[in-house]
């Protein structure tokens, strides 16, 4: 059995000791959207901290769903509209973004892996467990279970129907 695209699994987020400052990101960033008061601010200034140690850009009101993994958050930028879907895996210098012309921010699927350097820009969508590969440049829908690569990205592979 794979990872879940609707289930999320929570334990990939978990703070297990030692040194993750993704987690610690992602932390501070589900702490400020469940708590009030003193508690909620104290996860602003948590945030702050671990969005400078990380060079992350992920804003506090991020619409991201539980089992995010952030192997190597730095240079990440996630747009505050942009939607991730549970168990997603977001390797370094991923951009999830707006263009100009087009109103609207991406939407990923449950357990969608972006390899390092992609950017996903716009109103797109993309299907649950679909893979984008490193450096693509995303700017239409990808269907659920595709491989897409390329700048534009193009799907060089999709899933096949039983």
């Amino acid at each position: 059995m794979g990872v879940s695209a609707q289930e999320p699994d929570w334990s990939r987020e978990a703070l297990s000791g030692g040194w993750q400052p993704s987690r610690a990101l992602l932390h501070s960033i589900r702490a400020y959207q469940r708590h009030n008061g003193l508690r909620r601010r104290l996860a602003v200034l948590r945030h702050r901290f671990w969005s400078v140690v990380t060079g992350a850009d992920i804003p506090l009101n991020a619409q991201i769903a539980g089992g995010l993994l952030l192997p190597h958050p730095n240079g990440l930028v996630i747009h505050p509209e942009a939607q991730v879907g549970p168990n997603c895996l977001l390797f370094q210098q991923v951009t999830l973004g707006t263009i100009a012309d087009k109103p609207g921010a991406p939407r990923l699927g449950g357990h969608v892996d972006v390899g390092a350097g992609a950017k996903i820009l716009g109103p797109v969508v993309i299907g649950d467990h679909a893979v984008i590969g490193a450096n693509a440049v995303v700017l239409s829908d990808i269907p659920a279970g595709a491989v897409a690569v390329g700048s534009p990205a193009r799907v060089i592979k999709q899933k096949e129907e039983p």
